[in-house]
């Protein structure tokens, strides 16, 4: 089974899959797979039965990170989640937030990690307003691909 579907095909996979089971959203660059994001996935995974990774496009982490991000194609970052046992599905988004995703597949679960509230974790308001639940995870702190990329760059 191919875990990376395309944003086309999202509403059609989810609906069918949401008959029968809770579907959990989150999102992210991913752009250096890290700890904290495996960790924060497994997480993510338990709180339903299905795990959809809404996926920032390359072109999206330009312009929330700046032109030197992202450092790993989002096929490849794609192609990495897809190799996590927690990742159900991911999607690849090119706006510079989930909310049409959301829209689109709208999960029973949204989740974000816990340097997030959640009034302000994107989409909470259609969850909620739909009947799902919203939920702010752990969070690992000094852990980030910022931080990994500070480090490399200290060592050159």
């Amino acid at each position: 089974m191919n875990k990376i579907i395309k944003f086309e095909n999202a509403k059609d996979i989810i609906t069918k899959i949401r008959k029968k089971k809770k579907v959990v959203f989150t999102n992210g660059c991913f752009d250096i797979l890290h700890i904290g994001h495996a960790r924060y996935l497994k997480e993510a995974k338990d709180c339903g039965d299905i795990l959809v990774v809404g996926l920032n496009s390359d072109d999206s982490v330009k312009r929330l990170k700046g032109d030197a991000r992202p450092i790993i194609s989002e096929n490849d970052r794609a192609e990495m989640l897809s190799h996590l046992e927690s990742v159900d599905f991911i999607v690849i988004f090119n706006d510079d937030t989930p909310i049409n995703l959301i829209k689109v597949i709208n999960p029973d679960v949204l989740v974000k990690g816990g340097d997030w509230k959640i009034d302000q974790i994107v989409g909470s308001k259609i969850v909620l307003e739909n009947g799902g639940e919203v939920k702010s995870l752990s969070f690992i702190d000094g852990i980030s691909t910022s931080k990994i990329i500070e480090k490399i760059q200290k060592m050159r």
